[in-house]
Parts: structure tokens; C-alpha cells; sequence
């Protein structure tokens, strides 16, 4: 839980266009823009290298300290990376009030996979739903999610989110949580082998045919025969 926040330091950004962020790029930095709720968004940039670390550490809440503004707390509120290396294109972040409670995605972690009775039987364990909208202040969202213990299932067992106890001050926000399969365990694969009988009936069938040769050349012969003896 986010109770003493992180803070990392970015500096203003006074130039936009595409052709700006491009170039942004090719310097080694991100572009990024911080949205306050009914105020003007403040953009940013920042170090490339270092902001990628910053959030894949998987914040949930920490300051942004704008070089000549202060810190503000925010959340991310969306990334843009790119399709194939995965790099980080552009951050926008979102200013909270840390009074108010606010939604957010977190990810839903399973432990205990390995243990669990129906996976040593050779069962499949399905991992269904890995993130669930919250509501929370925002010094209560989780940082790292929310792990949930899957040691005991076995074959035919079904995990809903109706079951599972959000951590204090989190509320989960699904209509029907009785629905959301968080995850099942289900029965092994059955691979059925390839029955051999048309290989079988292949061979019967070339033996039937090299019989009935066999008994058309000696039919032949012996009517070459008769007829020699005619003569």
C-alpha cells in the first residue's frame, strides 16, 4: 500500500507537435503531460531511461516533481509504448486529491500455482481475470496488486471474485462479482492416439491384392501350359 510515496523529477516542456516529440526521442527523452481535474494540463519530458525505470517499478501513486512547480501526487494514467520494442513513447499522468477515492486498474497476482493439489494431477490452471478495476483513496491502492492464493485448488475448482476479501480501503468494482472468474482449474487434456486400423486394413488390402496376383500369374501359366500341350 502507497504510504510513503516515491517522487521523480522532470522538467517543463514548452515545445509540442509530433515533430517535437520525435525529436524528444531521438534525444532520449519522453514527452508527457500531467492532467489536473478542471485545470490546465502541464506537460513534461524527461529522461528516457530513467522514467521507463521509474514505471515499470509499477508505482501506483507517487510525486511528480515538475522542476520550477514542486511535487504533485499522481497516477498514471495512460502509457504509450512502442508496438514492437516496448519502449515508453509518451506519459500522461493524472493530479490527485489524496482526500478523494478514485478508480484504478490493478493486476491480480495467482501464488501458490505449483502446489496446488489439481496442477500435480496434471490439471490446467487458467488464469481468467488478471486485472480488476478498484476504488480507493489514493494512498490505499495497492502498489504491487493483489496476490491470491490458488495452493489448495483442485480439478473442477472455480475462483470468482465474489470470494475473494479486498485489502482494507479497496472496493472492487464489478457489477455482478458472483460472474468474474478470477480463475479455474480444469481437468487434464485428453490427446487421443490415432487408432491404427486404416494402416491395418491398408496392409490387408495390399495383401489381398498381391494374393490375387499371385493366383492370375498362376492361372496363366498353367493355361500358357494347356495350350502348349494342345499344340
Amino acid at each position: 500500500m502507497a504510504t510513503s510515496r516515491p517522487s521523480f523529477k522532470v522538467s517543463e516542456r514548452s515545445e509540442f507537435g509530433s515533430r517535437t516529440a520525435r525529436r524528444l526521442r531521438r534525444d532520449g527523452l519522453v514527452p508527457g503531460v500531467v492532467y489536473t481535474g478542471g485545470n490546465e494540463a502541464r506537460p513534461f519530458q524527461a529522461d528516457a531511461h530513467d522514467l521507463s525505470l521509474f514505471i515499470n517499478e509499477g508505482h501506483a501513486l507517487f510525486d511528480l516533481d515538475i522542476e520550477g512547480e514542486g511535487k504533485v501526487p499522481v497516477v498514471v494514467k495512460e502509457e504509450q509504448r512502442h508496438p514492437v520494442r516496448g519502449d515508453l513513447l509518451h506519459l500522461d499522468c493524472q493530479q490527485v486529491d489524496l482526500k478523494q477515492e478514485i478508480q484504478a486498474d490493478i493486476a491480480i497476482e495467482l501464488e501458490g500455482v505449483e502446489d496446488a493439489p489439481g496442477v500435480k494431477e496434471g490439471g490446467i490452471l487458467e488464469h481468467v481475470t488478471r486485472e480488476i478495476t478498484i476504488e480507493a483513496l489514493p494512498t490505499d491502492i495497492p502498489d504491487e496488486g493483489i496476490s491470491i492464493d490458488v495452493s489448495a485448488m483442485v480439478i473442477g475448482d472455480t475462483i470468482q471474485l465474489s470470494t475473494i476479501a479486498a485489502p482494507a480501503g479497496v472496493r472492487f468494482v464489478a457489477d455482478a462479482p458472483e460472474e468474474v472468474t478470477v480463475a479455474t482449474l480444469n481437468p487434464p487434456r485428453v490427446v487421443e492416439e490415432e487408432e491404427p486400423e486404416l494402416e491395418e486394413e491398408t496392409e490387408l488390402v495390399g495383401e489381398g491384392e498381391g494374393e490375387a496376383e499371385e493366383a492370375g500369374a498362376e492361372d496363366g501359366g498353367a493355361d500358357e501350359g494347356d495350350s502348349g500341350s494342345e499344340d
